[in-house]
């Protein structure tokens, strides 16, 4: 079992709906920081401030950061400056909008953007360069787990997370870096990412159908998904994937992946 106490930790995505209640609960589980980052600097700032008021001087500290952009690196060196270290680092930032405009952004954010952080964190925490081991978390979702025709580029984002991640976090990597890599795929949860000013499909006929299917849709609540990610830290092994959906416990969903990847790969090397 895994244990959050005196960990520095960074959360990207982290100035509301599940990334803002990670670092609440990294805390609650004693974190001794939690560097937290997003472009949203009112709230942000509001989170910082209520949560060192509760907790202490510096136990969290805002970064406006655009992780698509060099505020990324600037971020990752300023913590290490302070704190000398990140032992968890967990990608929670992401957009869901396919729009013609919008989908290159989307692409950016979900998949180039957590890229470049967990490598960072990679060669940072290996214990075969200096490191000291540590656990990079990322986020996936329900629609990497099967194919959603409403959100293709999205659906594509959240699959190349979880093959990603699940590549990165496997043998002999973990053994060789001593960093664990944890993928979550979340359900429908309650958070901005579903606003109607932020969801968008490829052309108007989608948008029509998926703003009539998601009150058909079953949605968890925020804290049910941060519920989840930190019974995950806890206990989940590198290179495992977890679902959590439904307002149901974070279940262990490694095997399934894995004989789904045995089945794709059927006849691909005989």
């Amino acid at each position: 079992m895994y244990d959050c106490r005196d960990k520095v930790v960074l959360v990207t995505g982290a100035a509301a709906g599940i990334g803002a209640g990670l670092v609440k609960a990294f805390l609650d589980e004693g974190a001794s920081h939690v560097a937290a980052l997003d472009i949203d600097i009112k709230n942000g700032k509001l989170l910082e401030k209520e949560l060192n008021d509760k907790y202490g001087d510096n136990k969290v500290k805002f970064h406006r950061c655009d992780i698509t952009t060099n505020d990324l690196d600037a971020v990752y060196d300023s913590v290490v400056k302070e704190f000398g270290y990140i032992d968890v680092v967990v990608n929670c930032a992401g957009i869901m909008n396919d729009k013609p405009d919008m989908y290159l952004k989307e692409i950016e954010i979900n998949v180039s953007a957590l890229i470049k952080s967990s490598l960072k964190a990679y060669d940072l925490m290996r214990k075969d360069r200096e490191g000291k081991g540590g656990t990079i978390i990322n986020i996936s979702s329900i629609v990497g787990l099967y194919q959603s025709r409403l959100l293709p580029v999205y659906s594509a984002t959240k699959s190349a997370v979880l093959q990603f991640s699940n590549c990165l976090g496997m043998e002999p990597h973990y053994s060789r870096s001593g960093v664990r890599v944890l993928t979550l795929c979340f359900g429908c949860t309650d958070t901005s990412l579903f606003d109607s000013s932020k969801l968008g499909t490829i052309d108007k006929e989608s948008h029509e159908q998926m703003m009539g299917s998601l009150s058909k849709l079953p949605f968890q609540k925020p804290e049910s998904a941060v519920e989840g990610l930190i019974h995950a830290f806890k206990h989940g092994a590198s290179a495992s994937t977890w679902l959590v959906t439904s307002g149901r416990p974070a279940e262990d969903i490694t095997e399934n992946v894995r004989k789904a990847y045995q089945i794709m790969s059927q006849g691909v090397f005989s």
